[in-house]
């Protein structure tokens, strides 16, 4: 990431390739391996430096006096939020069965998928009489006296660990674990205390800068959305002279969905003709990721919904449903299936690029939503309640073109603005991810400035 006058002292492409973390399969070798800047630090493995899941035995004793502990659900651990204060109390005898229990500054870890995989880790504070029980799927680690519960946070919070441990998982689809052992025998690059606070300090004050520049990324990005999205409620709430109202009906040549083919996904083809499927319509967007194809015979049964240029794409039932779009002639031929409709506009009445922007806008979306919770058992609209969706539009093509028109420019410039945001916040984690690379690496140096 290229630095500005306002960044951090780092670039998130310098990656380091240590060798500590590319032999973890050498347990044997606790050596100093890597950067010079490591002389002092050793090689452990973390069951050396940490005690794992330490019995409840230990917290009953402590708890002869009260009845009452910190619980914490899974859901309460998050990634690179670092400390974790129980809001919930429960009383001892409800926790008598397989819960985990940990105290104070113990570091918490996910072993299960997928939430191992997602990084929920978190170091436990502030807990009710120190002590907590929470989910028989936390890893507690606890530290043995000569490594900073903060430090060895940081560490478990590096995406290689989730990569590495996801190798070694095991059990039935969609309950993996990793496994006790390999934990244990995880190396951790381990200097002198004084290092290790010198580290923390660091990681603290740079993932405070790269947090802020994440909020102002992320406010910039939907601030730009909802320029765009406020300008276009604007337009057709505050109609001007020479509008008129018609149904849906008046103002198309076709409205009608189609059906998926026998046989289902089995029966779809690797090319073909296209058939575009409710998660292939978005607003203002057509996206080609699964898109599915259908063969001649397959589609001569669908005859009756083949698309032409320039129709307008609309969700009808389900989650998606009012997400609509116009076809890009680049997916043409194509039919629809059964979830989406093909609104097809009577071209001296309605520009199709303004009736796309009209049922797109929070004014008629809103309708479009509330009708389609009309549904006895889900979200649906039905072609009947679509031909007679009442909008309103001025008369004259030329106004609607020149408004098609303005509203293309901004959504261009909002676009764009939105690709820079999210690059911003793609940079960020990036650097986030470099910034612990370093860490452990003893590249990293200090602050300088911020993101």
């Amino acid at each position: 990431m290229k630095q500005g006058k306002n960044s951090l002292n780092y670039d998130s492409s310098d990656l380091i390739d240590s060798a500590d973390f590319k032999n973890q399969g050498n347990h044997d070798n606790h050596k100093n391996q890597g950067s010079d800047n490591m002389k002092g630090w050793e090689i452990k493995k973390l069951g050396e430096v940490c005690e794992l899941k330490p019995q409840k035995k230990e917290a009953r004793d402590k708890l002869k006096d009260t009845d009452s502990v910190t619980f914490l659900p899974m859901e309460d651990l998050g990634i690179l939020n670092k400390e974790i204060i129980g809001q919930k109390e429960r009383l001892m005898k409800e926790v008598a069965g397989s819960y985990t229990y940990f105290a104070n500054n113990d570091v918490l870890l996910a072993k299960i998928t997928p939430c191992f995989e997602n990084g929920k880790i978190g170091i436990a504070r502030n807990l009710v009489n120190g002590i907590g029980f929470g989910s028989s799927e936390f890893i507690v680690f606890r530290s043995k006296g000569n490594i900073q519960p903060e430090y060895l946070y940081y560490f478990l919070s590096r995406e290689q660990i989730r990569v590495e441990g996801k190798k070694f998982m095991s059990g039935a689809v969609g309950h993996k674990r990793v496994s006790k052992d390999w934990i244990e025998n995880y190396l951790i690059p381990f200097p002198p205390l004084p290092e290790q606070q010198r580290i923390v300090a660091i990681l603290d004050e740079a993932f405070a800068a790269i947090a802020k520049a994440k909020a102002n990324a992320q406010q910039n990005l939907q601030n730009a959305k909802e320029l765009f999205e406020s300008y276009l409620q604007g337009v057709f709430e505050n109609k001007g002279e020479g509008w008129e109202e018609k149904t849906l009906k008046d103002v198309t040549t076709k409205i009608g969905s189609g059906a998926t083919p026998r046989g289902g996904n089995e029966s779809y083809k690797t090319e073909g003709i296209s058939l575009i499927r409710s998660m292939n319509v978005h607003d203002f967007e057509f996206r080609e990721r699964n898109l599915a194809f259908i063969d001649d015979k397959q589609a001569k049964e669908l005859n009756n919904v083949t698309l032409e240029e320039n129709d307008v794409l609309l969700n009808i039932t389900g989650a998606s449903v009012a997400r609509c779009c116009i076809i890009p002639k680049e997916y043409l031929p194509a039919r629809v299936n059964q979830h989406v409709s093909i609104i097809r506009a009577k071209k001296d009445i309605i520009d199709t690029g303004f009736l796309n922007l009209l049922l797109t806008s929070k004014f008629y979306k809103d309708q479009l939503l509330f009708t389609g919770e009309q549904g006895a058992t889900r979200q649906a609209i039905t072609k009947a309640q679509l031909e007679v969706f009442r909008i309103t539009f001025p008369k004259s093509l030329k106004t609607q073109q020149t408004i098609v028109q303005k509203l293309d420019a901004l959504n261009a410039e909002t676009k764009k603005l939105e690709s820079i945001y999210q690059q911003k916040i793609n940079d960020l984690e990036e650097l986030k991810k470099s910034v612990l690379q370093k860490a452990f690496s003893g590249e990293l140096k200090t602050v300088r400035g911020e993101v």
